[in-house]
């Protein structure tokens, strides 16, 4: 018998879940889980206030030791030019201001200015400009200092690129690409005016102290050779200089370093009941990204298995039909899957690392007028 003041073992086991500071499982799953149903998801609005569940003995707050805790990035693919990545541990804000900055604040290098000595081509001289402006740089930001109004073109912050081409008379036509735009390292070569006297130095659009070559590791260019620039005819020529400053997406789409940055939660789908037979063939079959797989009973028969939850966009065919009521499908409400397509500028790990120096500014900005 158990001393006065004591609980026994049963007693013990009898005490609610809640006492050790977990959720029943229907609040977790609202806590945790988008619910992706047939007609409209739900569960949608996350539990943002710290004491939600105070009642259960339930801490929601948010606190850094929570957040280093929980915090995780699991690369799954990198290449050249893209990656994909998962984000864990944080809320969809966190995930959409990584996604905002890649897209508008990440800098890059792209031709701004053209100067145009010669354009008989069909193309007017503003359409020609904002095609060379869209072209990719393969060029290092990071090199390179920002320009003012105020500030003279010099080989820190500008580049310089020339371009001309002809297309000779009785000649077939030609395609002026993206590969015939040459680096003048040197600086502008186009004169501001004629000279005054002979033997007097020109005067030109930049003033470059030294060559750009003994500065950079590199010699710089485009990214890809085979954009198509213009199309010229017989007798037709384009003469230009283009030059290349530094500048964010949030100014111009043009100096925006990724293609896309995008990211979807987790899929999660979870089959409640067994599927067998006849209907998990027709389930396998409905869905278009083969998420379901067939796996055989040791009966003979045959029952529908989640093959790859993570191929799931959510059409939610598998949901629909007499077959709907036993499958359910979740989002992970602070897991992401974060895809970067870089447009060459930088690789992809490079600009998401660019992204969370700039995060990182931003907040200690705000900590220093808080306080």
């Amino acid at each position: 018998m158990p001393k006065k003041g004591s609980k026994s073992k049963k007693q013990v086991d009898d005490v609610p879940d809640q006492q050790e500071n977990k959720l029943p499982d229907y609040l977790e799953l609202q806590r945790t889980r988008v619910v992706c149903n047939a007609d409209a998801p739900i569960h949608t609005q996350g539990f943002q206030y710290s004491g939600a569940f105070a009642a259960m003995g339930v801490d929601n707050s948010v606190s850094v030791e929570k957040f280093c805790k929980n915090f995780k990035i699991d690369v799954k693919r990198i290449a050249e030019d893209d990656m994909e990545f998962d984000m864990i541990g944080v809320d969809a804000s966190i995930a959409n201001a990584f996604r905002r900055i890649l897209i508008s604040e990440v800098p890059t290098m792209a031709i701004e200015k053209i100067f145009m000595a010669d354009n008989t081509s069909v193309i007017a001289d503003e359409v020609l400009s904002h095609r060379l402006g869209l072209i990719p740089l393969d060029a290092d930001p990071r090199l390179f200092d920002y320009i003012s109004e105020n500030d003279v073109p010099n080989e820190r912050n500008t580049i310089v690129f020339k371009l001309h081409v002809s297309c000779q008379k009785g000649s077939q036509r030609i395609t002026v690409k993206s590969g015939e735009l040459e680096w003048l390292p040197e600086g502008s070569q186009l004169s501001m005016a004629s000279p005054g006297q002979s033997g007097e130095k020109q005067k030109t659009f930049t003033s470059f102290s030294q060559s750009q070559k003994e500065i950079l590791q590199k010699p710089l260019g485009v990214k890809f050779k085979d954009i198509t620039i213009a199309r010229l005819g017989p007798g037709q020529a384009i003469e230009l200089e283009a030059h290349a400053v530094k500048g964010v997406g949030k100014v111009h789409a043009k100096w925006s370093p990724v293609a896309t940055a995008w990211y979807r939660m987790l899929p999660e789908v979870v089959i409640l009941e067994q599927i067998e037979g006849d209907e998990a063939e027709e389930l396998v079959k409905k869905c278009p990204v083969n998420v379901f797989d067939i796996e055989d009973l040791a009966n003979g028969g045959k029952k529908a298995v989640v093959a790859k939850p993570r191929a799931c966009t959510l059409c939610r065919e598998c949901v629909m039909g007499p077959s709907g009521e036993k499958i359910q499908l979740r989002r992970v409400r602070d897991h992401f899957i974060f895809t970067i397509e870089s447009t060459g500028a930088l690789p992809p790990e490079v600009l998401f690392t660019e992204a969370v120096k700039i995060l990182e500014e931003k907040c200690e900005k705000v900590i220093s007028e808080l306080s």
